[in-house]
């Protein structure tokens, strides 16, 4: 997540100066043959490109509506986390008679977010961040769980024992889970937990798997891939076709205006193209980008509230953002 005011227009047009230069080549072909070599004819009317640069302009927007609204569910869901955790937290507190089990199912619950953090890192086929525009912003921030590892980070919370059971299962977070619930049922069965309490910390058990389910939605199934496909196409058959549009259109004002068409031309491509990279770069909420929700900002501050709340002194510190990036 950007935690400044604004990307600045450097960052902006380093991220797209590849795609500029494309832009400047498609420009500028049409426009030095019909300029130098006199190929006229290759100025098409305005009316059918501005038809399909309508066309763009709605379905480019259907993808960016959908795109922010997997990026603002992702961030509700995650709210979502702080607040259970915090319930879970404050209910184990309440209604586990037992002290030594305090710490025992507030740190498993710290280990089920860290499993699920770092499932949520996992790269995609469909996602962005192996593009060579991506990597290069990873110079400027780090994504904690590409750089750690999860067992050294499970190692802190929970014993050895279950460490290594919940290493060797695919679904991490869920096992930390159903740990979880063993856990309640034999407090409950020793008489450290009343039945009803009993039932309510397993309704937010079911709550957090609930949580973990719907980020498990968002990154195992892609905005589709025909919706994308056939916006990425149209994007760029507008791009291809508006400088010979603007030939004839520049050519009415003066003979000499003709080579406005490239400058105009890199303009536009370059607004229709800015529109869909952003939809793009939003559609993946969880891939680690500097658009994507902070789940590891989110998940330290999380466990510098629980960790209090057990009344424990030594406290992780908080991420910062690295040159306005959160992650």
């Amino acid at each position: 997540m950007h935690a400044g005011r604004h990307y600045s227009l450097v960052e902006v047009m380093f991220w797209t100066r590849r795609e500029t230069a494309i832009f400047v080549v498609i420009a500028s072909v049409p426009t030095l043959l019909f300029t130098l070599a006199g190929w006229t004819w290759l100025g098409v009317p305005w009316l059918p490109i501005a038809l399909v640069g309508t066309a763009v302009a709605f379905i480019t927007g259907f993808k960016n509506n959908a795109s922010y609204g997997r990026l603002w569910e992702a961030r509700q869901i995650w709210g979502g986390i702080v607040n259970t955790s915090r319930s879970f937290t404050a209910q184990v507190l309440s209604f586990v008679e037992d002290e030594e089990a305090h710490a025992r199912l507030v740190h498993r619950h710290l280990a089920w977010m860290t499993a699920l953090r770092f499932a949520l890192r996992e790269p995609r086929t469909w996602e962005n961040q192996q593009r060579g525009d991506n990597a290069e912003y990873r110079v400027w921030f780090r994504v904690p769980e590409h750089d750690g590892d999860l067992g050294t980070e499970l190692a802190r919370l929970i014993d050895a024992d279950e460490r290594a059971y919940v290493l060797a299962r695919k679904n991490r977070a869920t096992h930390l889970i159903a740990l979880q619930s063993r856990t309640l049922a034999g407090l409950a069965r020793a008489g450290r937990i009343s039945e009803y309490k009993h039932v309510e910390l397993e309704r937010t058990l079911a709550l957090l798997l609930e949580h973990q389910g719907k980020c498990e939605r968002i990154k195992n199934f892609p905005y589709p891939r025909q919706f994308a496909t056939l916006n990425l196409l149209f994007v760029w058959l507008f791009i291809l076709l508006v400088p010979f549009g603007l030939l004839l259109e520049f050519q009415k004002l003066g003979p000499g205006l003709v080579w406005m068409t490239i400058p105009c031309s890199v303009i536009v491509a370059w607004v229709f193209h800015m529109m869909d990279k952003i939809g793009e770069s939003s559609e993946n909420p969880f891939e680690g980008s500097p658009n994507d929700v902070p789940i590891s900002a989110m998940s330290r501050a999380i466990e510098i509230d629980l960790r209090e709340m057990l009344g424990e002194q030594e406290l992780p510190a908080a991420l910062q953002p690295s040159n306005n990036i959160l992650m």
